[in-house]
Parts: C-alpha cells; structure tokens; sequence
C-alpha cells in the first residue's frame, strides 16, 4: 500500500513538472533546454517555469528577446543565449540590461550580435545606451514619417470627397431649377390652351 503511494506521489510530481514545461522544451531537473528548436522571438514561450535554474536558449533564431521574458525567475543561474543572429537595434534593449545585471558577465561574452553590419560581432553587453536609442530614435521617424503620409492621405481623401459632395449638389439644384421652370412652362402653356378653348357666345342684335 505505502509503495503504491509512492508511486502515485511520483506520478503527481513528474506529472506537475511536465505540465509547467513549455513547449517545445525540455524539462529535468532545473534545467529547461530548448535549444535547437529554430525559435524566434515571436514563438518563444511566454514564460518559464519559477522553478528553473538553467535555461537553453542556444541554437536558435533568435534575433531578440521579448521585455521581461527573463525575469521573475528566483532560482535562474544562467541562461545559454549562444548561436543566435542576435540583431542589435532597439529591440535587443533588454537583453543587454539583462546581461548587465549578471554576476556570472564572463559567461556571457561570446553573445555577440549579428546584425547590422556595423554592429557585427560586437559583444551585446557591452553597447552602449546611446547607439541602441538612436535606433529607436530613427524607428519612431520612420513611424511618424508613415503616420503623416496616412494623415495627408486621408486629407486628400476627405477634400476629393467634399469636392464630390459639393459638385453633386450643384448638379441637384440646376435639375431642380430646370424642373421647376419645365413645370411652369407646362403651366403657362396650359392654362393658354383652355384660355383659346373658350366657347364664344353669339348674341342677336335688335
């Protein structure tokens, strides 16, 4: 009976850790591998389980890392980032300031960036705030420069569709007009007719 229990308390505890492991990781131990899994930052998972002491990140397609993905995680030593086309603009803010907040710095070294050109093989880490920020800087340029471009569209759009509305009531009034004037014109002309329409009465003379 007590080794039935066990069993059933080992069941219940694998069954809880498989069930708090993301797919498509693997989980044992601490340790949450999902390397080699062709992940980006748009098909990550969400969150790590709050247990997880080790987590492999490696070998993927990662070209950033969403805000905040790594926090919360009490237990977490290191996170393996290596092998990834990390692209260093605005996006890779906070995997820096993540990087920077480590103890264990020399581990993560060889987490270089891959793109652009410029930024090639710089260690991610070590950027500065201001070459990151002037990327985003030039990012909401292009943003605002897309929304006038919309705004000025839809003045355009607006003006054409005021334009119509005008011309169209114009045509209405003059078709009004020509309508009321046919009318009067057919008024006139009959009340003409039953004018010479009137009988004339022939009177004897004495």
């Amino acid at each position: 009976m007590k080794t039935r229990s066990c069993l059933l308390l080992v069941f219940t505890f694998i069954s809880h850790a498989m069930a708090g492991c993301p797919s498509p990781c693997r989980c044992s131990s601490g340790i949450v591998d999902c390397s080699y899994n062709d992940l980006t930052a748009s098909s990550l998972p969400e969150s790590f389980p709050p247990s997880a002491q080790v987590i492999r990140l490696d070998q993927n397609s990662l070209t950033s890392i969403p805000n905040g993905l790594l926090d919360r995680l009490p237990e977490l030593r290191e996170v393996h980032l290596q092998h990834n086309p990390w692209h260093c603009d605005c996006e890779i803010l906070y995997l820096r300031s993540w990087l920077q907040g480590q103890q264990k710095r020399s581990f993560y070294r060889d987490v270089t960036c891959t793109s652009p050109e410029q930024m090639k093989g710089r260690v991610i880490m070590y950027l500065s705030e201001d070459e990151l920020v002037t990327t985003c800087q030039y990012w909401y340029c292009n943003l605002a420069l897309v929304s006038q471009l919309c705004l000025l569209i839809f003045i355009v759009v607006q003006g054409l569709l005021l334009i119509f509305v005008i011309l169209s009531l114009r045509r209405f009034q003059r078709i009004a007009r020509e309508a009321r004037r046919t009318a009067k014109e057919l008024q006139q002309n009959s009340e003409t007719y039953a004018y010479d329409n009137i009988p004339l009465c022939n009177y004897d003379r004495t």
